[in-house]
């Protein structure tokens, strides 16, 4: 849109020209166009006057161009302004859009030359959050830093189904190692005094030995080299830290390999945590319950070992194989794999002399309990007991016995393993047995395939539960003599245990 008039009874046009990664030959044809065009050339420049993007358009700056640079007030330094370094930034921002906002309103064209892509982490942006719904604005993209990088290494960076994720290096180290332990592909920038961080995040998220260093990609003074050889006190801002593509990367040989057992929680990816989703990528073979396998995307040169759910035993021993031959092992399960899953099964055959050497590490996952809680409310509020339902590794009567206990001692109960088409009397004699301890109007939570398709959460009183309604994907959450069911505005039941248990 246009502002203020000039003299011309028109006011000027903005641009947003980015220049690419430092090669001149970089540059888009738009971009010397704009740049031929334009009245005003602005760029930044910190308080020693040199400025890289003036620098990459050089041969493209005539004498009869009116120059803007905007010098930083500060770039790593300290500040005694009011509001620190942000309020510093900010305040040099509104002056340096209102020195372009000049030009704009004498009928002049102003270009700013940002290195890269204008609106990637570059500081044009800040103008043109300010000046775009007043003048009439365009924005010519560049190739960035990241294109730039990828080509220097001459391997692909992201591939077929691969998430590419881009971080700043300034975040805090434990979230650049979450964040990169989660993602298949991933560039870290703003690297110089972050570098340390950045190396100790790759070296604990496990990708170390897969990153790449790129410095002043296609400038003068470019190097690439392997991420763990460089040093430190080396390292300039203008600098990326890559993890390419794992397409056709060769696996590491290894003389000892390991086992994960991952939990991929209730249902889908919503409720993977970014160390298991590290863990699933980073493996050379899933092993699993087929079921369980699905949920897992397919990746190239990643190999699946899908079973039946009944064969825990057999499944364990597998994957411990597979590691002594140097392989990487996830071994999936669902929900978390050390509540009436996986974990157990590894650990008890890796107890055996033949496994003792491998590793074996074990990562949690959301529960079905935590799920439905969190569905319904807080039902698990305070103290609580799990116990599962199914008599196929215990008799029936330890079951009984438990859920007696449980009862009595006033605990609020997630219930596993409530019924399957083999098992259908359980849940009726349960709610006998609760029935002897708890009040009829009790609150039951009936949830079945948290977070999935076929998702159904009910809440019921105890005396209600139909064992008709329960299966193999339902878990129910029984409530204490505390346990409150609440319908609240809008009709939602929300079901809660204090914190606070009464004295006495």
């Amino acid at each position: 849109m246009n502002g203020e008039n000039g003299e011309s009874g028109k006011s000027g046009k903005l641009y947003g020209v980015g220049l690419g990664p430092g090669d001149p030959s970089l540059m888009t044809v738009r971009a010397v166009e704009v740049i031929a065009g334009a009245d005003v050339i602005a760029y930044h420049s910190a308080r020693h006057g040199r400025s890289i993007a003036r620098s990459i358009a050089a041969k493209h700056i005539r004498e009869d161009h009116i120059e803007e640079r905007l010098v930083y007030p500060l770039t790593v330094e300290t500040t005694d302004h009011p509001g620190g370094y942000q309020g510093a930034m900010d305040e040099f921002y509104a002056e340096a859009s209102a020195r372009l906002a000049a030009h704009l309103d004498a009928g002049r064209t102003v270009a700013v030359l940002a290195e890269g892509d204008p609106l990637f982490y570059g500081s044009y942006m800040h103008m043109h959050k300010r000046l775009v719904d007043r003048y009439d604005t365009e924005v010519v993209p560049g190739v960035t830093s990241v294109s730039a990088a990828a080509a220097r290494l001459g391997t692909p960076l992201a591939e077929g189904e691969e998430v590419l994720t881009i971080l700043p290096g300034t975040l805090p180290e434990e979230e650049l190692t979450a964040r990169l332990a989660a993602t298949d592909v991933a560039v870290v920038m703003k690297l110089g005094r972050t570098f340390p961080k950045v190396r100790r995040a790759l070296e604990s998220s496990g990708r170390l030995d897969e990153a790449r260093y790129v410095e002043r990609a296609t400038m003068a003074g470019e190097r690439v080299a392997e991420l763990a050889d460089v040093e430190p006190e080396s390292v300039p801002y203008f600098s990326v830290a890559v993890l390419p593509s794992r397409v056709d990367a060769e696996r590491p040989v290894r003389e000892q390999g390991e086992v994960v057992v991952v939990g991929t929680g209730p249902a889908g990816p919503l409720w993977l945590t970014p160390e298991t989703r590290g863990a699933l990528a980073a493996a050379d073979d899933l092993v699993g319950y087929t079921t369980y396998l699905d949920r897992v995307p397919e990746r190239a040169g990643q190999l699946r070992h899908g079973s039946d759910n009944r064969v825990e035993a057999e499944r364990a021993e597998f994957a411990l194989q597979l590691a002594q031959r140097g392989r990487r092992v996830a071994v999936v399960s669902g929900g978390d794999p050390g509540v009436f899953a996986m974990a157990t099964a590894v650990l008890e055959a890796a107890s055996q002399k033949e496994y003792a050497d491998v590793p074996v590490r074990v990562l949690p996952g959301v529960t079905a309990a935590n799920a439905a809680a969190a569905r319904a409310g807080a039902p698990l509020g305070h103290d609580y007991a799990t116990i599962s339902l199914s008599d196929r590794l215990k008799p029936w009567e330890v079951i009984a016995e438990r859920l007696r206990a449980a009862a009595s001692a006033d605990l609020v109960l997630a219930l596993y393993n409530p019924g399957s088409q083999s098992r259908t009397w359980q849940v009726g004699k349960a709610r006998e047995l609760l029935l002897e301890h708890r009040a009829p109007d009790t609150p039951v939570v009936v949830a079945r395939d948290v977070g999935g398709a076929g998702e159904r959460v009910r809440i019921v009183r105890l005396v209600d539960l139909d064992p008709a309604e329960v299966d193999m994907r339902t878990v129910l959450l029984v409530g204490s003599s505390q346990t409150r069911a609440v319908l609240r505005g809008g009709g939602e039941d929300v079901v809660w245990t204090p914190r606070r248990y009464p004295e006495g």
